[in-house]
């Protein structure tokens, strides 16, 4: 075993067992946590590893975080952390107690934090510490979700880092110089330049019953201001069902039904029958309203997905994002499609903005097509000893119904 590998798994030991500080911590780079505005905030930004998470560091720290999840679960591991009111800064009582020792064993908080009654600052930290490693906001506050990802049994997460380094290692192999990588459970997007992250994008991606697909591909194209035309099956599950409960619809949104003989009026269309597949339904081009935002990213595929902007941002201070019909909505959308065509003449931000701001449907076609990976990974964890795991919305671990996710049907976590 390298030096290299033993100081990781000591790394990893350390912080499971409290006994690794911020001081001991690696430089990492700084990215903003975004809540319902989708702006940085002090109390919000978290630190992100730089480490890419298809990588061959990811992948040795993952299987270190194994031998250590595993040493925990003989030691013990954690029990359940029964609470029946939110706990935040200033509250106290047995349950602050039992919340600072569940957080010192995985290393969010330091042993020395003590065991004090009273919710103060550093359990503050510590909490925003283990939600920003379950994808939950960093609020620093316990409500439902946080509390449940908590009490996830030790065997259910070994379970996972099992299943997911085993999809790490399919990854292992050259990936490209500069390349995008969607990790779908994660509701993110990356891109990687040089074996370091470039930027991160909290991402919509799709419905359980609507699933985004795990793919391999290269990005040739980004579309600026584009037309939006209906999926099939997106008239059928949504669009007839809408138009029965709100004949302006359409109308409201910009949505034009196009006919052999051209336009046709939605008031001509039988909404009570399955007329409306017949017919093709284009939405005007408009960041304000349409549902591709300003920019759709063509991805060849099969499946027929893509990538694009969204009208509806506030989805991406949302702990729950898996809202689309399996295209992916990307944050931040301007600095993404400025990463894509950096080596591209002619499109710099300054330009991006423009034409963006010109509402003219142009196509950019990218000099040198981005490699891209739609991909599955519940679980993993980077050189620093982070820990991370997502809830299998997709159910592919095997493991049964995601914990957090069985919650969402409640507006209260």
């Amino acid at each position: 075993m390298s030096n290299f590998s033993l100081t990781r798994r000591e790394t990893v030991l350390a912080l499971l067992s409290g006994a690794a500080t911020a001081a001991t911590a690696p430089a990492w780079a700084q990215q903003a946590e975004w809540r319902q505005s989708y702006d940085s905030g002090a109390r919000n930004a978290v630190a992100r590893s730089s480490t890419p998470t298809l990588s061959a560091e990811t992948l040795q720290a993952t299987e270190q975080a194994i031998v250590a999840y595993r040493d925990l679960a003989a030691r013990g591991g954690w029990t359940p952390i029964q609470l029946t009111d939110k706990l935040g800064v200033g509250s106290r009582g047995p349950g602050v107690v039992a919340l600072r020792q569940r957080l010192i064993i995985t290393g969010d908080l330091d042993s020395a934090a003590g065991t004090s009654n009273i919710y103060d600052s550093y359990v503050e930290a510590g909490v925003r510490r283990f939600q920003s490693r379950v994808g939950l906001s960093t609020t620093g506050a316990i409500n439902r979700a946080t509390l449940t990802a908590l009490n996830v049994p030790i065997e259910r997460r070994i379970r996972q880092l099992e299943t997911n380094v085993v999809r790490l290692r399919s990854w292992s192999g050259n990936l490209g110089n500069r390349y995008v990588v969607a990790n779908i459970p994660a509701a993110s997007v990356e891109t990687v330049e040089n074996g370091h992250v470039a930027t991160r994008h909290a991402a919509g991606v799709g419905k359980a019953d609507r699933q985004s697909p795990l793919l391999q591909t290269k990005i040739p194209e980004v579309n600026f201001n584009p037309t939006w035309t209906v999926p099939a099956s997106i008239i059928r599950k949504d669009l007839i069902p809408k138009m029965r409960k709100e004949p302006n619809y359409l109308t409201e949104n910009k949505i034009r039904i196009i006919g052999p003989a051209g336009e046709i009026a939605p008031e001509r269309v039988n909404w009570n029958s399955d007329e409306a597949t017949r017919y093709t339904f284009r939405q005007d081009p408009g960041g304000e309203f349409n549902s591709l935002g300003f920019v759709r990213i063509n991805i060849p595929s099969p499946h027929g997905v893509y990538m694009h902007d969204t009208p509806a941002k506030g989805i991406f201070g949302d702990d729950f994002r898996f809202v689309s019909s399996g295209c992916i909505r990307v944050q931040n959308v301007r600095d993404y499609i400025a990463w894509l065509l950096k080596e591209t003449p002619g499109w710099d931000r300054a330009k991006i903005d423009e034409v963006i701001q010109s509402g003219e449907r142009i196509n950019a076609r990218i000099s040198n097509p981005v490699p891209c990976y739609w991909v599955y990974i519940t679980a993993w964890a980077t050189p620093d000893g982070g820990v991370q795991f997502r809830d299998d919305i997709y159910n592919k671990d095997g493991l049964g119904p995601a914990p957090v996710a069985a919650l969402q049907e409640d507006q209260n976590i």
